[in-house]
């Protein structure tokens, strides 16, 4: 019986891992959809939507330029280094990837929507 106890306890530690994994990207700033409305004013920043061309098309925030995740690192010289880079997808799990490939390339300030599309 206490063998089965270590065996759940070791898988708990490794699905706890794989969930922070997946969560926040160090030096990234997550903001909620409410916050997002008070940003999108400011020209100073830049707004990038990470999802396909036909879910942009469907429904999106018309600050937001639509450079698809798996583009994003073609197209990365169209993004100035010197703003902000304000990203965002359906539901915040691929504009958290895209933040973290921001971050890699040199992308200082870099801010993720939590709940992306589907909370606004």
């Amino acid at each position: 019986m206490s063998s089965w106890i270590i065996y759940i306890i070791i898988a708990l530690i490794i699905i706890w891992f794989i969930f922070k994994s997946k969560g926040t990207v160090k030096g990234v700033r997550n903001i909620t959809t409410s916050e997002l409305r008070g940003e999108l004013k400011d020209k100073n920043k830049q707004f990038i939507d990470v999802r396909t061309p036909g879910e942009y098309g469907a429904n999106h925030i018309g600050q937001f330029k639509n450079i698809p995740l798996n583009q994003l690192p073609q197209k990365l010289k169209q993004l100035s280094k010197d703003k902000e880079v304000i990203v965002i997808c359906q539901s915040g799990m691929r504009s958290a990837r895209a933040s973290k490939i921001l971050k890699q390339n040199g992308f200082e300030k870099v801010t993720n929507v939590k709940g992306g599309m589907n909370a606004w």
